[in-house]
């Protein structure tokens, strides 16, 4: 039976997060307590006690969920009762694919974290220099919501970035154009049109200039060429090959879509049947839902699911 391990993005944060397993485990404490060294401030307090606000800015979530992500993970590989699970492939949700990589021993916690806490500052940084946002559109297909943000555009950016499952599609671009596609969307027979919470335009051309300092980072930065766990990237769907291609494909994230429905359906008709999310929140076991209804996801995101993994 093959096994797939997942990894949230931003957005699953959540205060709290991490905390009652890291009072449960030391080597989750340690995860924790190394970040904080790494990162060079009280991150493991932001996780554990808030404030929500900072939480959920994108220079601290990001490396946020990445360390409560790799501490789950470091009590189900050193645990006796599961140190057997592990995956034959690992995929993360934007921001997840850092914590896949580290899961597949393709570059260290340290190194994973320097990288997802620099994409974190530039991707603050091009958001506050462009004008720019996010919004979620519910019950449309791909067709028409290209279709939407071409008539909401009005010669502005405005494009489908988030492929998440059927009748899940976000959209970014200028912040006027999300507005009108906003207004637009009941027109083309959306159920709903819902206004992100973010700092601005991922995913894409108004990341072009974090794509390329998180470039530059990444020159610096020690990545392995895969070898026995896959992993699979969320801008084409395919297995990446070598270090090139997984470095290449870090920056493509920032401004090209994510196509998370489509990596999972290329799981499934490769016939992996176990899946594990491990991180904050259930925004992946919810997206399998409306990809598959019939694929189970062992969600680890909080102590209690963990205990449950770990009883016999």
């Amino acid at each position: 039976m093959k096994t797939a391990f997942l990894f949230p993005g931003q957005g699953s944060q959540v205060v709290g997060m991490g905390k009652d397993i890291a009072g449960a485990y030391k080597v989750a404490a340690e995860v924790f307590e190394k970040a904080n060294d790494i990162v060079g401030f009280e991150l493991r307090r932001i996780c554990f006690e808030g404030p929500e606000d900072k939480l959920n800015t994108t220079t601290i979530s990001q490396p946020a969920i990445y360390v409560t992500s790799a501490a789950i993970l470091e009590v189900i590989k050193t645990n006796s009762a599961t140190s057997s699970i592990k995956p034959d492939v690992v995929a993360g949700l934007s921001l997840g694919e850092y914590t896949a990589l580290y899961a597949a021993g393709l570059v260290s916690f340290e190194d994973g974290l320097k990288l997802v806490q620099k994409r974190g500052q530039v991707m603050q940084a091009a958001a506050d220099n462009s004008k720019g946002g996010m919004v979620c559109i519910i019950g449309l297909d791909e067709d028409k919501v290209k279709e939407l943000c071409d008539e909401a555009s009005q010669g502005e950016p405005l494009t489908g970035v988030n492929f998440n499952c059927p009748g899940q599609i976000v959209i970014s671009g200028s912040l006027s154009a999300c507005e009108r596609a906003e207004g637009l969307a009941e027109k083309y027979g959306a159920m709903k049109a819902v206004k992100l919470a973010v700092a601005g335009a991922f995913h894409c051309e108004y990341m072009n200039p974090a794509a390329e300092q998180l470039s530059q980072a990444l020159q610096q930065c020690e990545i392995s060429n895969p070898s026995e766990i896959k992993v699979v990237a969320n801008t084409n769907c395919q297995y990446y090959g070598d270090a090139d291609d997984i470095k290449a494909g870090l920056v493509r994230q920032l401004t090209c879509p994510i196509l998370w429905q489509k990596c999972m359906e290329k799981l499934l008709a490769e016939g992996v049947e176990d899946y594990y999310e491990i991180g904050p929140g259930k925004v992946l076991t919810g997206l399998m839902r409306r990809i598959n209804r019939k694929t189970k996801v062992n969600n680890i995101s909080n102590l209690q699911a963990l205990e449950k993994l770990l009883s016999p």
